[in-house]
């Protein structure tokens, strides 16, 4: 496959972001080539001189917005000064890129994409991004003295495990700032804990 060409370039993305409305729209099992040459406006034919199936598709529509969500993370987290702030703009910034991303959130999601080899190597490249951000903000936090952190592999593993625990929930909530608010309360007991000194 050539993809040294610019125009063949700019058909690949054009067929991408076509597909990435259509996967968004259907889901990926209920999405077909058809859909998705059409949306693009292509023959079905040009398609798979591109693509070798539907899952490759999918896979470059995944991956884009994976790199998509990461680096609108690592621009919030890095426009931050203090690790508190940081913390916040990691958790709201990843909240409402979730709610925008809905192919990489099915990806995340949904079952019946488990058996893809591609999407169980996403979902560990990108949940190890993740930690690897909470454990970065932690090590600032602590060298600043903003935090005490005890086990700091196991605290970054549960931060992230609460807020992966509440992205469906909060993804269904229409209302931003409900979801802030309730972020500002969940950093409160993060940050303040629950008992009285």
């Amino acid at each position: 496959m050539e993809h040294s060409n610019p125009a063949g370039t700019n058909t690949r993305k054009n067929i991408i972001e076509a597909a990435r409305e259509i996967f968004a729209r259907y889901g990926f099992r209920k999405a077909t080539m058809d859909d998705i040459a059409r949306a693009a406006r292509k023959g079905k034919s040009s398609l798979y001189h591109y693509f070798t199936s539907k899952e490759e598709v999918f896979q470059e529509v995944v991956e884009g917005e994976a790199a998509e969500v990461k680096a609108e993370i690592s621009r919030a987290v890095a426009a931050e000064k203090t690790p508190q702030e940081k913390f916040r703009a990691y958790v709201i910034t990843r909240m409402t890129a979730f709610k925008r991303v809905a192919n990489l959130f099915s990806a995340f999601k949904d079952e019946y994409l488990e058996s893809y080899s591609f999407i169980e190597r996403l979902r560990e490249n990108y949940n190890r991004y993740e930690i690897e951000t909470i454990t970065s903000i932690l090590k600032e936090g602590l060298e600043r003295g903003a935090f005490i952190v005890k086990n700091l592999e196991l605290t970054a593993y549960a931060i992230f495990t609460a807020a992966k625990g509440l992205e469906y929930s909060w993804a269904l909530e229409p209302d931003m700032r409900k979801i802030e608010t309730n972020i500002d309360s969940l950093l409160d007991i993060f940050f303040y804990g629950l008992v009285r000194r």
